[in-house]
């Protein structure tokens, strides 16, 4: 997803699993305040040993039904970055029921010129897979997931793949009564994330960092990289209404890479530090990605982030020997919840830092990668704000809408967070119920 960011908090206090659905009233609301800059501001859990690897050989899947839905949504307004613009969200939300009747949700993102899937391709091969599971007798979950895989291989359609993932994980958590955050680790119920500012004029980009300076938001992730004069510009314009915010670049691909380290010199002028310059350069610029990370690093202070050009774990081995950039972005629909479960493991083990992002997504695909983000407890960066950029809730239940504020929670507390106070098991699209 791009998003650019503040805190946001994302709290998931439930023991029931991921779906979202219906929130209860609360009638004592808590005020919430903002959360530290970086990463999950950790609400300690305790860990359990009842994990999601532990489960891969134990648990036996058997599904009754599996179908896939368009989840089509519009925008607020046109979410533009350095390689596209999207009007509206274009997705396909899958659901998965065992035979026991558990139910399991995941969406499949669609983002142009970086997912590889448009929406009928997603739509005809999650229907494929679909099929398939309906088809296949009762078996281990790591099959499951294997086959799908199978169906669904590489980056061509990771996409569809992490959303049939998510759906029959989602469909396990379910099954055994325990939320995927626990799932997945346990280590924490709360994550914090960022809020993005698009490719927009000077003088909306100051007005949206406005609006969410008085929300909570103290990170800003803004999408740079078409115009590098437009790009300190916005910067300025911030900078000069609300000098405290703290940035990250994201230039999705569009500099070249004197671009990208001109661009830290005027902000250098500016005394402005950005927290993380996310992809730079071109995803198969390996030489000059490195070129930009290692001055940015020595001669700025900057932390570079490699997004498009981490798309399998080939791409991640290769950006660990060549000592190529300092922080990885994972996304789900760039490489599925099995890849990216992967991807995790070796970067941590390479002394990489971490970052979770998305494409546009509603709260299916977003809450999947909260509760994975959360339960983990390994991102130092977390980029989960995508809910907040649509202009109509496709999902029943699930969090609060108050004027701009998406709240995950029973209470109405302070604007800027996401907080999920309780999470239920059944997810219901307005325009279209399954």
């Amino acid at each position: 997803m791009g998003s650019i960011g503040f805190s946001l908090k994302l709290t998931v206090l439930s023991d029931a699993p991921f779906p979202i659905s219906a929130l209860r009233p609360d009638s004592n609301p808590r005020k919430l305040r903002p959360a530290l800059r970086f990463g999950p501001r950790m609400a300690v859990a305790t860990p359990t040993s009842f994990g999601f690897k532990n489960l891969l050989e134990t648990i036996m899947v058997d599904v009754h039904r599996a179908e896939n839905r368009p989840l089509n949504v519009p925008l607020i307004a046109p979410f533009t970055i350095a390689t596209s613009r999207l009007e509206k969200v274009e997705n396909v939300a899958i659901r998965i029921e065992l035979k026991n009747g558990c139910v399991g949700w995941g969406e499949a993102p669609i983002l142009p010129f970086v997912t590889a899937e448009d929406q009928p391709i997603a739509m005809a091969k999650a229907t494929e897979a679909c099929e398939f599971l309906r088809q296949c007798p009762e078996m281990t979950l790591s099959s499951a997931l294997g086959k799908i895989s199978g169906i669904l291989p590489g980056h061509e359609f990771a996409s569809v793949r992490a959303g049939v993932e998510m759906a029959l994980i989602d469909a396990v958590a379910s099954d055994i009564g325990v939320p995927l955050w626990r799932l997945f680790g346990g280590v924490s119920n709360t994550i914090t994330t960022d809020i993005t500012i698009p490719i927009v004029p000077p003088a909306e980009a100051a007005a949206l960092a406005s609006k969410y300076h008085k929300q909570g938001f103290t990170t800003l992730k803004l999408k740079v990289g078409k115009n590098l004069c437009t790009d300190i510009e916005v910067l300025r314009a911030i900078r000069d209404v609300h000098p405290d915010y703290l940035f990250i670049l994201d230039a999705n691909e569009g500099y070249k890479p004197k671009e990208a380290l001109e661009a830290l010199e005027k902000l250098h002028e500016m005394s402005v530090t950005p927290i993380l310059l996310e992809q730079p350069v071109h995803r198969d610029d390996w030489e000059g990605l490195g070129y930009v990370s290692h001055i940015a690093r020595d001669k700025y202070g900057v932390s570079v982030a490699a997004d498009e050009s981490c798309r399998s774990v080939s791409d991640v081995k290769k950006i660990v020997e060549g000592d190529l950039v300092d922080v990885i972005n994972i996304k789900l629909a760039k490489v599925g919840v099995v890849g990216a479960l992967e991807i995790i493991e070796i970067a941590k083990a390479s002394g990489l830092k971490l970052m979770i992002g998305g494409m546009i997504e509603t709260r299916l695909a977003m809450g999947f990668s909260g509760h994975l983000a959360a339960g983990l407890g390994c991102f130092q960066f977390v980029d989960l704000d995508t809910p907040l950029l649509l202009s109509e809730d496709p999902v029943h239940g699930g969090y609060k809408v108050s004027g701009a504020v998406y709240e995950f929670t029973n209470s109405r507390g302070h604007g800027g967070f996401l907080h999920w106070d309780e999470i239920a098991y059944k997810v219901e699209l307005l325009y279209e119920v399954f």
